[in-house]
């Protein structure tokens, strides 16, 4: 399988040892295979790994690849690429980046230009700007936009291919940001929400937030490009259309593009059906317009959900906070599923702050939804649930009544999302391809990963995100809209912090539950889209999440 990220590439053509050059070249194999064996890495490599030999192949355009493999030529332990015309090496890999091609520091691999300076660094001004208050410049905020925006650290060693470096310096954020979400989970004390300053009023942001997305829509449309995990959506949506079977036998260019959820593939057939598909893996315009769809669906309900919680002002901050936010951009630019996932969740809560008949259903087929698109939310499930057995939902009957409907639409919503994937699989065949392929592969994109020999510590910090996520649905907690989020935020991170392969497309899965606990927690103005919040004096109570 091409790992996340990686994009297809012609297979390099295998040459015999010889002093002739190949028709069209300059360098013999033989020579390539001198200048490779002169470096100090592979030397050390050869003297590692006794027995082990090169080989040479042809690679486009006008380049060479020397591999070199174990004793029993079953794993390429060291990679050399030279230029043809020069002799020049221009790439020299051993260990796990042989074998992972992201985590070499390709050039934008991940979002192409979004990772320049000049787009990445103008993004973080203008998400901390607007919340930046100067007459108290050391506030909570300040530091928890900054730890939001501390990633960039791990993600700028991660683009120079220091592995060592990223992968270390992403536990730091998560962990602070768990703490904070656990802290604002509690149950609120007597004293009153501070008020919420900003430097410009709520229209001139939403003035801002339409340039943004403005923006967003066009650097994807003109410089953006899909990485296998889009890819993934479009095959099987093409898939459910052509009545194929949605796991096994993926073209070999994604061959376990497979691992997702059925609703995942669901969610991409409008747009296969709208764009088509060529076969390939070219340009890929459905995964494109997926990938802004899912964007503005994800932004969209994130301003509903604030609106509902302190007034349009607060509705339009998140909203912005989405839009300037440099991770969203970069899941938007990688035309990744991930801010699927972020609609899903945010869906959930919404429908949990409707006083209505049908808010219990929506909400569990939402949540069922968003673990079946990936399996990671569905950790939301039992806080979710809960919501019914909270102390201020009315008769106990009518509590349970609605738990049982919630329980209903989750199970139904699973049910017909897993249809397409049952009538051609079992589903052993589903699980086989999805959950068991993902428990068992190795990824050096997190510490356990990494380093290894830290199975019993995973184990460890496994049970306690488990543990966290029952604890959080029964214990007693704040119970308005700014607890649900930050419980739900604190279970996604905890998830996130125990897992095998994580990366920075995972970053939007909590984000807008993180930015909707630190704002909601503050007051807003009631109804004033044109006030600056740091004038205003008014303020409406945080709307209490009902239980349906």
């Amino acid at each position: 399988m091409l790992e996340p990220g990686s994009q297809p590439s012609q297979a390099p053509i295998y040459v015999a040892p010889s002093d002739t050059p190949p028709a069209g070249r300059r360098l013999s194999s033989n020579r390539v295979l001198a200048i490779a064996a002169a470096l100090g890495k592979m030397r050390a490599l050869r003297r590692e790994h006794r027995g082990a030999y090169p080989a040479a192949y042809l690679k486009v355009p006008f380049r060479w690849q020397v591999s070199y493999f174990s004793r029993d030529g079953k794993k390429e332990l060291g990679q050399v690429i030279i230029d043809d015309l020069s002799g020049r090496v221009l790439e020299a890999w051993t260990g796990f980046q042989v074998a992972w091609a992201m985590a070499r520091g390709y050039p934008g691999a991940f979002g192409r230009h979004v990772n320049s300076l000049y787009v990445w660094l103008p993004l973080c001004v203008l998400f901390v700007l607007p919340f930046f208050n100067f007459r108290r410049p050391f506030s909570l905020l300040h530091l928890d936009l900054l730890v939001l925006l501390s990633f960039s650290v791990s993600l700028a060693f991660f683009n120079h291919a220091r592995i060592y470096a990223s992968v270390p310096l992403v536990y730091p954020p998560l962990l602070y940001l768990l703490a904070r979400m656990l802290a604002l989970a509690r149950r609120r004390d007597a004293r009153a929400a501070s008020p919420a300053r900003m430097l410009v009023p709520a229209r001139w942001l939403a003035v801002a937030l339409l340039f943004l997305v403005g923006f967003r829509i066009a650097l994807n449309v003109t410089d953006s490009n899909v990485i296998d995990v889009g890819y993934a959506g479009v095959i099987g949506a093409h898939r459910i259309v052509s009545g194929k079977p949605l796991y096994g036998h993926y073209p070999s260019d994604n061959e376990r593009g497979d691992t997702y959820g059925a609703a995942n593939y669901e969610a991409y057939v409008p747009f296969e059906r709208l764009f088509g598909w060529s076969g390939t893996w070219d340009d890929l315009p459905a995964a494109h317009a997926a990938a802004i769809a899912f964007d503005l669906l994800a932004l969209s309900l994130l301003f509903l959900l604030g609106r509902r919680v302190r007034g349009p002002s607060l509705g339009i901050a998140l909203a912005y906070a989405w839009a300037s936010y440099p991770f969203t951009l970069f899941a938007l630019e990688s035309n990744s599923n991930d801010t699927l996932v972020a609609a899903l969740v945010l869906a959930a809560l919404l429908a949990t702050s409707y006083r209505s008949k049908l808010a219990p259903p929506a909400r569990g087929a939402f949540a069922a939804l968003a673990g079946l698109t990936k399996f990671a939310p569905l950790a939301l499930a039992p806080l979710l649930a809960t919501r019914e057995l909270g102390t201020h939902g009315g008769a106990a009957r009518l509590r349970l009544s609605r738990l049982a409907a919630y329980a209903a639409a989750f199970v139904l919503a699973a049910a017909l999302a897993l249809l397409p994937a049952v009538s051609h699989a079992s589903l052993r065949t589903m699980y086989e391809r999805t959950i068991e392929y993902q428990a068992n592969r190795g990824s050096p994109f997190s510490v356990w990963g990494l380093y290894g020999g830290l199975g019993d510590v995973q184990l460890l910090v496994q049970v306690a995100a488990i543990v966290l996520a029952i604890a959080l649905a029964v214990v007693p907690r704040r119970l308005d809209a700014i607890g649900l989020a930050a419980a739900a935020a604190a279970i996604l991170i905890a998830t996130q912090l125990g897992i095998e392969h994580w990366f920075y497309l995972y970053i939007p899965w909590f984000f807008p539950l993180v930015m909707l606990a630190l704002l909601g927690a503050l007051s807003w103005p009631a109804r004033s889209w044109a006030a600056a919040s740091g004038s205003a004096r008014s303020t409406r109570p945080a709307a209490a999440v009902s239980s349906g």
